[in-house]
């Protein structure tokens, strides 16, 4: 018998690893250039077509990305108007921070649904996941 991932289990995620990356209409750079990802910004793998890859972000808008221009290391995107950070994986645990929606954050580890993460000025913390989207 055949076992059957959920959608949610087989997302194929990656980060972009450039400074700026474009987002474009199509698999072509000389399709139009919807939006500008920074670096770690996570998105979620649709289709590939040769060298470009067919992406999604957690707002569900869709577009091109180059694959060379991606990687594998994990980050999320703050989804809720506010997460705490925390200083351990539980709502028992001291707040040691604050991230606000579109906020890029991390992955440093995780833990049952608590996501160890690392803002961009170096503020580490727990965040339950279900405020993230991403890895």
């Amino acid at each position: 018998m055949a076992l059957i991932q959920s959608p949610a289990l087989a997302r194929d995620m990656v980060s972009i690893k450039g400074s700026i990356v474009n987002m474009r209409s199509g698999p072509s750079t000389r399709s139009d250039v919807m939006w500008e990802l920074k670096r770690g910004y996570p998105l979620q793998v649709l289709k590939r077509k040769g060298s470009w890859l067919q992406v999604q972000d957690f707002e569900n808008d869709k577009g091109w990305v180059a694959k060379s221009l991606t990687n594998r290391k994990p980050h999320y995107i703050v989804k809720a108007s506010v997460a705490n950070m925390r200083s351990g994986p539980g709502t028992g645990y001291r707040i040691v921070g604050k991230s606000e929606r579109y906020d890029l954050l991390r992955t440093r580890g995780a833990k049952s649904d608590w996501v160890q993460v690392e803002r961009s000025d170096g503020v580490k913390g727990w965040v339950a996941k279900r405020l993230l989207w991403g890895w």
